[in-house]
């Protein structure tokens, strides 16, 4: 005599409002949709440049536009919320060894953030 096992019912569509860190998975997984838009921005961008000085300017007059502003806001903090929770989980996903100790996750983290604080530092520099 077999019995039937017991099959959980997983919601197909709200899984990830289980717990927390599904949660913030999911919102990374999201994040990924503003970084491509932005990058569709910048082959439009690079398009419009190419028709010439005219097209371009009348591009950059649409991304002075409040929408405009408010779209490249908002890729801004999908990116820098991208970037932190990838940062703060490289420990686990790239585990560094030295010797036969593993380098703590706080250094490799910290590594990440100094790098980021310089590259913006010098773009930042660049840019002015």
């Amino acid at each position: 005599m077999s019995r039937k096992p017991y099959i959980r019912e997983i919601s197909k569509t709200r899984w990830f409002l289980r717990q927390p860190r599904y949660m913030r998975y999911m919102a990374r997984e999201v994040t990924c949709i503003f970084i491509f838009a932005y990058t569709f921005l910048l082959i439009v961008a690079l398009a419009r440049l190419s028709q010439g000085p005219d097209a371009f300017q009348e591009f950059l007059n649409a991304l002075r536009s409040p929408l405009g502003v408010l779209f490249n806001l908002a890729v801004l903090i999908a990116a820098v919320y991208h970037s932190m929770s990838w940062f703060n989980v490289t420990p686990q996903a790239m585990p560094i060894q030295q010797g036969e100790e593993f380098v703590p996750g706080s250094i490799i983290v910290g590594a990440h953030y100094g790098a980021w604080a310089v590259i913006s530092l010098i773009i930042l520099f660049l840019g002015v």
